[in-house]
């Protein structure tokens, strides 16, 4: 039987599976068809969207690693790697955006006049369609079950739906006889790619640098004020993933309290954060006496 990381995972690989074959039809639509019309906007559209299917593919590798159970050389789980992988996501999205940057300019020296017709109009407005099914539907499980990967590839689909309608746009000009247009939105569908990446490259970040999980501590404090015996909380530290949230922080009590009721304490104030904020998973109290306290 797996265990709840495991069966947390597989919800991930099942969405993810979905999500990479319908990303390879829309590819493979708008590509074939860009290049036996010679439109290089539609094509580079296709190449985004075969972007998206190639971070789905990374992804499960990332979701795989990430699923193993704890051992003794990762004795906090291997969750981050998850994170690692939207990194990745982010570089290959940083390429894609070089890549199609660069055609374009090469298409604003030497322009190409692309054949525009209504199967050109048919296969973008059908795969838009698709895009903003896979993005709804990979943006609410990405937030459902808490996961970097489903979240930045939601994000990077997004972006696929801003260069979809750009390139309708474009097709609507270019039949009017503006074909400059072409290699125009082939670059600002570049922009597109790489503001997405940077959005993933952020995010990511913040969790590998260990930056603040929960900004607002005082919903710690909250939390910890409940429990009885406790005369002040401070040094308030939270870090790790969204779904994984690691918290440590400073506790006073009494200075003549026995041993046994400031670890009782101590288990009672872990078990309430975990329940108040079910994102968190590892607490580590310190106990300080206050000396000017008496009693328990």
């Amino acid at each position: 039987m797996d265990s709840p990381i495991q069966a947390h995972y597989s919800k991930i690989r099942r969405v993810l599976v979905i999500v990479l074959i319908l990303n390879w039809l829309v590819a493979a639509a708008k590509i074939i068809y860009g290049l036996i019309t010679h439109c290089s906007s539609m094509t580079a559209d296709g190449f985004h969207s075969l972007a998206d299917g190639t971070s789905n593919v990374i992804g499960l590798v990332g979701i795989h690693l990430a699923g193993q159970p704890t051992d003794e050389d990762h004795p906090y789980g291997h969750k981050k790697y998850e994170t690692l992988f939207s990194l990745i996501i982010a570089a290959l999205l940083f390429l894609v955006a070089f890549n199609l940057g660069k055609e374009g300019v090469m298409r604003l020296h030497h322009p190409a006049m692309p054949v525009i017709d209504i199967a050109s109009f048919a296969i973008m407005l059908l795969t838009l369609s698709v895009n903003i099914a896979v993005m709804t539907y990979e943006q609410r499980k990405g937030k459902s079950l808490k996961s970097d990967i489903l979240v930045s590839d939601a994000m990077h689909t997004r972006a696929d739906i801003m260069t979809s309608l750009s390139v309708i746009a474009a097709l609507i000009f270019m039949k009017m006889g503006f074909a400059i247009l072409d290699p125009i939105v082939t670059i600002l569908i570049s922009l597109f790619i790489a503001y997405a990446g940077f959005q993933i490259l952020k995010e990511s970040s913040n969790v590998l640098v260990d930056s603040a999980a929960i900004l607002n501590t005082k919903r710690i404090e909250d939390i910890v004020f409940k429990i009885k015996g406790v005369k002040n909380c401070h040094k308030i530290r939270t870090r790790g993933r969204p779904d994984d949230i690691h918290i440590d922080l400073h506790v006073q009590v009494s200075g003549q309290m026995h041993v046994d009721n400031a670890h009782k304490i101590c288990y009672a104030i872990e078990e309430a954060i975990k329940k108040g904020i079910p994102e968190v998973t590892d607490v580590v109290v310190h106990i300080e006496p206050r000396e000017d306290c008496a009693g328990d």
